[in-house]
């Protein structure tokens, strides 16, 4: 990796058929954050959980017909920091502890933008985690170069049109390989 291009943030992972460990396979897993000296830190797209908004803000269901709060299903981010929440989106950056990941593209973790999701003026696009996935300096480097992940640039429809079901999958189309032909046998050429 150049060191004059050596961020890895904005790419999306994609878990080699090789990379059997269960908090990581077949995942796709956007970099939020990346430095040489910090490590990485990303937040696993395509694991939904079975629990939705309204138990996550621990509020009942309100007595008229919600569908977008209602649609709304949290995923596992990773295995770090499980109950803290990150919400990926886009639109603007105008909430407290906003990162900017790349254009149009931010995490959040503070919960004035869980108010502006339960209110109905959050962003038309979003993603809500807890946890995250995190590697020390040097680990993601290694891992890529051990072939336990591929890379592609962030795609907007990937991330947030894409039914988590089939994003794995779908990163592999755009790079031109059917995921499911590959070997879960790791190894170099």
């Amino acid at each position: 990796m150049n060191q004059a291009n050596s961020s890895l943030r904005s790419q999306i992972l994609i878990a080699m058929p090789s990379l059997h460990d269960p908090s990581f396979s077949k995942t796709l897993t956007l970099i939020c954050d990346h430095s040489a000296d910090n490590g990485a830190m990303g937040i696993i797209l395509n694991q939904p959980t079975s629990i939705n908004i309204f138990e996550l803000l621990n509020i009942e269901k309100p007595s008229s017909d919600v569908k977008e709060l209602s649609s709304i299903h949290i995923h596992s981010g990773g295995p770090v920091d499980t109950d803290h929440g990150f919400i990926l989106h886009d639109g603007n950056s105008n909430h407290d502890s906003t990162l900017a990941i790349a254009d149009n593209l931010f995490l959040t973790t503070s919960t004035d933008i869980l108010e502006d999701i339960a209110s109905g003026n959050g962003p038309s696009n979003k993603l809500i985690a807890l946890g995250y996935a995190g590697w020390s300096p040097g680990q993601l480097e290694a891992e890529i170069s051990s072939n336990s992940w591929l890379t592609i640039d962030y795609q907007h429809d990937l991330v947030f049109s894409t039914p988590p079901d089939q994003q794995w999958l779908a990163a592999g189309n755009i790079l031109g390989i059917d995921l499911n032909l590959l070997s879960s046998q790791a190894g170099h050429a």
